[in-house]
């Protein structure tokens, strides 16, 4: 598989007629027939795979180096195809359905078991999103099963926001990649648990703690995500994730710290690089500075934290110093992120 002839295509994400197009309907035909494709949604881009089919499964995770008990997100186009894979809807879920789907969120429901028991980790619900992407939705209209998409990625690294980031991991080990552009949100979807009376959020994304509870009242937060070793229910939650390859640390208080500490560590011969925004670009010397989008706007933070990340691959980096985020909003989702990628070590 290693050496795959990965086909590479082009969409217009504006066209008007991407359901007619020849490459919209070539990328869905082999997903049909158990290849897995790399495709473009809203939040990132997603490896998809014919959920119905074991050997379509087995390919992403043999592509990713993916943990086994990490269970995958299905994606479908249209609410109708439900019906296949969920025993019921609680209310609360369908409330949350009208509200964001399509959109950047995974609803967790009781499985009908009709999908590869890989894509569950065994486990007895199902992760099920309708991306808001016109890219995504037109392949799975003409794929017309459901996909099971995790990030396109090697299992660990910066999620891919581009197809370049995608041609750069995956290249020669998958059948193909649809290139429609960069995506929006760029951190996952939230994912949310609504098998218990009251939702809780098992990852955080897209869509925040307060928009769901306006929706739907009360929504709690799994602990699980500030616990090492449980089981995974949701993808992204267990293991290391985003990791650039220098060394991460997240520094609080970053204003008055950050230099400090660069000039402490290039004195001891390191190479050290900064994250931080625009605001602060100015503040720093450093080996390497990166701005991650605003600290006014937070989702513009968010749309650019993995592309910042693998850039600091691009240099001969040893050591990353990176600002820290309220955990407010969208923030919660960027911290979420930012704190795998450095394995939770703080200075």
């Amino acid at each position: 598989m290693s050496n795959k002839q990965t086909v590479y295509w082009i969409v217009d994400k504006k066209s008007d007629h991407l359901h007619k197009a020849d490459e919209i309907k070539e990328a869905a035909l082999w997903i049909k027939k158990g290849e897995v494709v790399a495709f473009p949604t809203e939040t990132v881009y997603g490896l998809g795979g014919n959920a119905l089919m074991e050997s379509a499964i087995e390919k992403i995770f043999r592509a990713k180096g993916r943990p086994n008990d990490n269970p995958l997100i299905v994606h479908i186009a249209s609410k109708d195809q439900l019906a296949e894979l969920v025993s019921t809807i609680p209310l609360l879920a369908e409330k949350l359905m009208d509200a964001f789907w399509p959109g950047p969120l995974t609803i967790i429901l009781p499985s009908k078991h009709t999908v590869s028991s890989r894509v569950t980790a065994n486990l007895p619900t199902i992760a099920i999103r309708i991306p808001d992407h016109p890219v995504a939705l037109a392949l799975l209209k003409e794929a017309a099963v459901p996909v099971a998409a995790p990030s396109a990625n090697v299992s660990g690294k910066p999620s891919p926001t581009t197809a370049e980031h995608v041609k750069h991991d995956l290249s020669g080990k998958i059948q193909g990649i649809v290139d429609g552009g960069k995506t929006g949100v760029g951190v996952e979807s939230t994912v949310v648990d609504c098998t218990e009376v009251v939702p809780v959020i098992l990852r955080p994304g897209g869509i925040t703690k307060d928009q769901l509870e306006q929706v739907v009242g009360p929504v709690k937060v799994d602990p699980a995500l500030f616990e090492e070793g449980s089981a995974p229910r949701s993808p992204g939650v267990k293991y290391t994730h985003y990791a650039p390859n220098a060394e991460m640390y997240l520094v609080v208080d970053h204003s008055q710290r950050i230099q400090g500490f660069v000039d402490q560590l290039r004195r001891e011969g390191k190479r050290v690089g900064v994250m931080t925004t625009h605001e602060h670009v100015d503040q720093y010397e450093a080996d390497l500075i990166l701005p991650c989008g605003y600290r006014e706007d937070l989702e513009t933070v968010a749309s650019d934290l993995y592309e910042t990340l693998r850039k600091f691959d691009e240099h001969d980096i040893d050591m990353i110093l990176a600002e820290t985020f309220p955990k407010q909003g969208v923030g919660v989702a960027i911290m979420n992120r930012l704190e795998k990628a450095a394995g939770k070590r703080f200075l």
